[in-house]
């Protein structure tokens, strides 16, 4: 018992702790302060009244449903019990055969949709046919004091509905049709409709199928008179050409017979769920035929990297198709996708974040495709590495090295890095350095000179409009040095190689014609006596010299 007083005070000194101060004690000479009066909330109507949809939404279940004490209140008429009750009766069959199936059009907003400036009251719900012409089916807005302005049938709209009702057909099939047919609903759709639905659909789906084979003897004449082969397709219709159509025979016989409104509601769903279906899955099957037939056609040009861009690009566009399919779904049942746009917009964001290093190799790639800056079976310098482009793919490019290995190169770091295409090359450098021995006479040096120039100048391979230099560069340490400079006209290195051996050979055999010598490395030594050279011993010494001769590569390049 003590424990649990002592609970109790703690549990009230707590709470008037926690007590705001409006509610505390007021200290003497405390000012109170002075509270503004709440406005008072308007009313909210609890028959839906508010909106012009809400009005006819309420109204079309209260005279389906039976309630005859509430269904005249959406109608704005002096009439009163049994009349008025006669008059909603009417209007709900008018409305439930003659209104269009797309109710989510009508305006949620209290102030309507204000389509009419001049009319800020009236919203048309709908305009039907009728013998005496077009008829617009009006709510107007009427002020009901505390409840303010409620949506209701407007009287002129009222006044036309007695003679519409008469040219409005009852007949149904009901009557033909067993009672547990017609008698249960499934989601208020009798369940005939849903048998049609399951059975029919079907049924019409392959018949559909069948129009191939009518259509079928007069394309093969088509085919046959155009003087083109091949072996056509066994079915002629493709199942998205037969959707489209079932769609739009739905829509028609919903046009044509006068359906309640829930089961027009619930055909036209159907049937604008087929169309979009219909046209999604066209697009996504002539994606993959123009993918096809791009391949096809450069098959031949050896742009074998473009397979890759291709496939990016149909994954790409039918990602389009089925969001926009998806998006026009939502925007049928009057569902605002915009939220979902937000959550995936905040979605890709953080996808592209964690994603980054992919989404860089995957722009890299691209812009390698795009700018060609890269081929496969180009020979290239990267770096270091020297080999082969074998495969260009959407994240890494796959490199041959010389020594057979494949490479791995992610396309982000190929596009941030400089790239050496040597098999790109339209002829090759033919730069080299020899030396002569200093033996060699000017006259010698002056006749290999220009015996080589004329060479190159003479020799096929080599390019004519390009510099052809041959020069005595300088005096060297060991030799006298020429310079060759050309330019070798060559499909690739290989046939380059084969050019540069026969010149190589070809010069030095001017070089052995003028009875001149390729040069080594060598080093002259002088002997001296320490004594300044007294003895003729010493002369014949100091006179002596040695020469050690080194052998090196006589032609090689700078």
């Amino acid at each position: 018992m003590l424990r649990s007083g002592l609970r109790l005070r703690l549990v009230w000194v707590m709470l008037g702790a926690l007590v705001p101060a409006p509610l505390a004690r007021a200290q003497p000479g405390a000012r109170e302060p002075v509270t503004q009066p709440a406005q008072a909330a308007p009313l909210k109507d609890t028959l839906g009244r508010d909106t012009p949809r809400g009005a006819v939404l309420g109204f079309m279940n209260a005279a389906r449903e039976g309630r005859d004490d509430v269904a005249p209140l959406y109608l704005n008429t002096s009439l009163r019990d049994r009349a008025a009750v006669e008059l909603a009766r009417k209007l709900f069959v008018v409305l439930d055969r003659r209104l269009p199936p797309r109710l989510s059009e009508l305006s949620d907003r209290p102030e309507g949709s204000l389509a009419n400036p001049l009319k800020p009251d009236q919203d048309v719900v709908s305009t039907i046919t009728t013998a005496s012409g077009p008829l617009e089916l009006v709510v107007e807005r009427v002020n009901r004091g505390a409840l303010g302005g409620v949506w209701l049938f407007s009287r002129k709209t009222l006044d036309a509905i007695p003679d519409v009702y008469d040219e409005v057909d009852l007949v149904t099939v009901d009557r033909f049709l067993p009672g547990f047919l017609t008698r249960h609903r499934i989601a208020g759709i009798r369940l005939f409709e849903w048998l049609v639905l399951a059975l029919i659909f079907p049924v019409s789906y392959r018949l559909t199928g069948l129009m191939g084979r009518v259509v079928r003897p007069v394309v093969v004449a088509w085919r046959r008179r155009r003087g083109r082969t091949g072996e056509l397709p066994a079915n002629l219709v493709p199942g998205a050409i037969r959707l489209l159509l079932l769609s739009i025979v739905i829509r028609w016989l919903v046009a044509s017979i006068e359906l309640p409104l829930l089961e027009r509601v619930f055909w036209s769903a159907i049937a604008t769920m087929l169309g979009i279906v219909a046209v999604a899955w066209a697009l996504l099957v002539l994606n993959r035929v123009v993918e096809r037939y791009t391949q096809r056609r450069l098959q031949g040009i050896a742009h074998g990297e473009i397979v890759a861009m291709l496939r990016l690009v149909r994954r790409v566009a039918d990602v389009l198709v089925v969001a926009t399919s998806g998006l026009v779904t939502l925007h049928y049942f009057g569902v605002d996708p915009t939220a979902a746009l937000a959550g995936l917009g905040i979605g890709g964001i953080a996808v592209a974040l964690a994603a980054q290093k992919t989404l860089e190799n995957v722009v890299g790639g691209v812009s390698i495709i795009v700018d060609q800056a890269v081929r496969v079976g180009d020979f290239l310098k990267l770096g270091d590495t020297l080999g082969t482009v074998d495969s260009i793919g959407l994240r890494s490019t796959r490199i041959r090295t010389l020594d057979r290995t494949i490479l791995s190169v992610p396309n982000g770091q190929i596009a941030n890095v400089n790239i050496e295409t040597l098999s790109a090359r339209d002829k090759f450098w033919f730069h080299h350095f020899f030396g002569l021995r200093y033996e060699t006479t000017s006259g010698q040096l002056r006749a290999i000179v220009e015996n080589i120039r004329s060479y190159l100048a003479t020799h096929p391979m080599v390019d004519p409009n390009e510099v052809i230099r041959v020069r005595f560069f300088r005096f060297g340490p060991f030799s006298l040095d020429v310079e060759l400079f050309a330019y070798v006209l060559a499909g690739d290195w290989e046939a380059f190689l084969e050019t540069q051996q026969d010149l190589l050979v070809d010069i030095m055999g001017i070089v052995e014609r003028a009875g001149a010598y390729f040069a080594l490395p060598s080093q002259t030594l002088h002997l001296d006596d320490a004594r300044g050279g007294a003895s003729s011993a010493n002369r014949i010494g100091a006179a002596r010299s040695a020469r050690l001769e080194v052998p090196r590569q006589a032609v090689g390049p700078a």
